[in-house]
């Protein structure tokens, strides 16, 4: 088993609560069902195919087959995922006759893949 070196995680050896950034930082919280929520959303984050699926419609429209193709995966398997996106309010969709086209739902999804991406390739 691999030992845990204690340096990477410093530890407060006080005891000594400061209540005024205590109860600062409190007032500015979110309450729990906000906090809830937030957690959710970022869990939609979690799969690496919906994210893909998030990075390709961030660069343009695109309909189930296509990034069907894009991906290597079958249209049932990217038809899986984009309800879930679409229930999350991530993507929207357009039907053009038979082909329904789907897109990011709004410009604060876009932001939160860049800043993302900012951070990993940091």
């Amino acid at each position: 088993m691999e030992k845990i070196n204690d340096n990477l995680t410093p530890a407060c050896d006080c005891s000594v609560i400061h209540e005024d950034v205590v109860r600062e930082v409190g007032k500015s919280m979110p309450d729990d069902e906000v906090m809830f929520n937030l957690a959710e959303f970022f869990k939609i984050f979690g799969d690496s195919t919906r994210v893909r699926i998030i990075c390709a419609l961030f660069r343009s429209e695109m309909c189930v087959c296509d990034i069907a193709a894009l991906l290597g995966m079958t249209k049932s398997a990217i038809s899986h995922q984009l309800r879930i996106l679409k229930q999350s309010k991530l993507v929207k969709n357009r039907r053009d006759g038979k082909v329904v086209y789907y897109s990011l739902d709004d410009e604060h999804i876009a932001k939160i893949i860049d800043q993302g991406l900012a951070h990993i390739l940091e």
